[in-house]
């Protein structure tokens, strides 16, 4: 089966015929076996997964495919082996037929934390940026999104995706591999565009903000999630060397400059909706992932500073529409 196959028309019939010819053309180079050491054993494990149809699913609350008794003779412990060949999970927790793989983060407390203060998403055309394993556009589709578009440039989040696209079968939500620069300038299609934990790893923020932009129809909405500093207008944190052992952390500016951010790209309506100590419970390693987390990213002795002595993770949600 070929995953993307119902992606291509539904594209066209958002006056995006030319993206999906090219994507048509390039996602399968994407996907080539010599482009990822991993990626030829990622594959074998995805087709070595039980054919089984579940009997429930669950999107709305939370993500839960299936129960135990559907895996009938089947190997639970074998199962728990295959699904751990696509280690680290790193965003959910789904419910796998009575297997709940705990992830690293706790994806489900952020939604509950955007929800209340977005426009519904039901009959909504998404797209969701560094999407990681798509879990939260299944929660999207839970609350009656009709079309959800995740990208996200790393394949083992995409092989993740596909283990669960495996049993769900679901038309209207695809992840791809590709980033944001991958897209097409000015879009204007999607009614609501999705960015939460991307920011601060863009070398250019206000590029990121404006790609963004252009995603969005006129009247569509931004949420953006994303790491911030307490400050002024002014105040726009760049670490010298790693934020909480990350490499890749550019900029961290207060919620006054964000907000000037995005009137100076020209969104309106801008609210800081949510704002939140990331703690040790909502990131922590776990059985399925093992490596560092939070608490390894902290001063030992002061919660309130990372290991490098920077201010620690303190996110917020902002909302935003193009005009």
């Amino acid at each position: 089966m070929n995953f993307y196959d119902s992606l291509y028309p539904q594209l066209t019939t958002m006056g995006q015929g030319l993206w999906a010819e090219q994507l048509r053309a390039t996602l399968p180079e994407r996907l080539l076996l010599e482009s990822h050491g991993k990626l030829a054993g990622w594959q074998n494990a995805l087709q070595s997964l039980p054919d089984v149809r579940p009997s429930q699913v669950e999107l709305r609350d939370n993500v839960t495919i299936g129960s135990s008794a559907d895996l009938g003779n089947i190997d639970r412990d074998q199962l728990v082996a295959r699904l751990q060949a696509f280690h680290p999970w790193r965003k959910g927790p789904y419910n796998f037929f009575g297997i709940e793989i705990d992830t690293e983060w706790r994806s489900d407390w952020k939604w509950e934390r955007v929800v209340p203060h977005i426009e519904p998403l039901a009959g909504r055309k998404v797209l969701d940026v560094g999407c990681g394993n798509g879990y939260h556009g299944w929660r999207m589709r839970g609350a009656g999104a009709d079309f959800v578009l995740g990208i996200e440039p790393f394949l083992l989040s995409v092989q993740q995706f596909l283990v669960m696209q495996r049993y769900l079968r679901d038309p209207r939500h695809h992840v791809i591999p590709i980033g944001i620069e991958d897209v097409p300038a000015n879009l204007a299609c999607f009614d609501s565009v999705f960015s939460m934990g991307v920011l601060y790893h863009r070398r250019s923020p206000l590029d990121h903000l404006l790609e963004l932009k252009g995603c969005l129809r006129p009247g569509g909405e931004l949420i953006l999630e994303t790491l911030i500093v307490a400050g002024d207008q002014e105040t726009v944190f760049m670490p010298q060397g790693r934020y909480a052992k990350m490499r890749n952390v550019w900029f961290l500016p207060s919620i006054a400059a964000i907000t000037l951010w995005l009137q100076r790209c020209g969104f309106t309506q801008i609210s800081c909706v949510d704002t939140n100590r990331t703690s040790r419970d909502e990131q922590r390693s776990t059985e399925w992932m093992k490596f560092e987390s939070l608490a390894d990213f902290l001063d030992p002795d002061d919660a309130e500073r990372t290991i490098e002595g920077h201010p620690a993770p303190l996110r917020a949600i902002f909302t935003a529409k193009r005009p």
